[in-house]
């Protein structure tokens, strides 16, 4: 019994958190007017495949970090649909209160604004412990358990979620088109050297899992920064799909704004491992 109730309580402890930890990583897309007018606009098919490609997405960061600690993959995969629905609630009260969710919106302009904000808030949620925890709760006491988790690949999909949590943030504005638009292949060229340069700093100085004492400078530039700026650019070109940006956009003028936004996108991959 006592077991059952300390079960519950750290349960609902960590659902406490996940609304902190959904409405901390949240809010400012909460607050972007791109993001209630992309609701609005967004295709069902690239709707379908954001919140297809969402769902792994958050039981893989349940199973790295989550909002509590699991005990196989079908607590990871509830707490996984936990998060997505604290990202929902979330985002529902705060656009409610903001006025933007109102009784005459449309039902599909409704579920497209809360899909594109439940998402990062549920990223947020299952974050939450990691963040907002401290001591064991939070996952550092370095058991076992934790350090047979971290695996290499798992540092790259740590960074995947990084840059689309970043970049998730940058992307809706107009003013990556507009930075893209205004840049010469000069500036592309220094703003990649810049963002290969920031993240391999990041993730040396962090010592990502698998990357040894010894291990030298251009060995963790081939081994994480390398993947890393290449994951970041391949989260670039899917999230200006999702948001439409891509329409109307070829060549030149797509791969500059595909480097602009794989700044950000670099900066989240290697800090990836300060978020988790």
């Amino acid at each position: 019994m006592a077991t059952a109730t300390l079960t519950h309580g750290s349960y609902v402890r960590g659902l406490a958190r996940a609304f902190g930890g959904a409405l901390i990583f949240a809010f400012p897309l909460l607050m972007t007017m791109e993001m209630w007018s992309l609701g609005v606009s967004i295709t069902p098919l690239r709707l379908g495949v954001f919140l297809a490609l969402s769902l792994p997405l958050l039981f893989g960061l349940s199973y790295y970090a989550g909002f509590r600690e699991t005990f196989g993959w079908l607590d990871d995969a509830m707490d996984a649909l936990a998060a997505l629905a604290v990202g929902v609630v979330t985002s529902a009260v705060l656009l409610a209160l903001f006025g933007v969710l109102t009784p005459a919106e449309p039902a599909n302009a409704m579920l497209g604004q809360l899909t594109l904000q439940a998402v990062p808030a549920a990223i947020g949620a299952l974050l939450a412990r990691r963040q907002l925890a401290s001591g064991n709760d939070a996952g550092t006491d370095g058991s076992e358990e934790e350090n047979t988790r971290e695996t290499y690949g798992s540092e790259l999909f740590l960074m995947a979620v990084g840059a689309l949590f970043i970049a998730f943030n940058v992307a809706p504005t107009e003013e990556v088109v507009l930075i893209a638009y205004q840049m010469t292949p000069w500036h592309a060229l220094g703003l990649m050297i810049l963002s290969l340069g920031l993240l391999h700093t990041i993730v040396y100085s962090l010592g990502f899992a698998g990357q040894h004492s010894h291990e030298q400078p251009w060995q963790a530039f081939m081994h994480f920064t390398v993947p890393g700026y290449l994951i970041a650019l391949l989260v670039a070109v899917y999230v200006q799909w999702t948001f439409g940006h891509m329409d109307g956009q070829f060549g030149a003028q797509l791969a500059m704004t595909t480097v602009v936004l794989a700044f950000p996108g670099a900066l989240g991959a290697g800090a990836a491992r300060l978020l988790v």
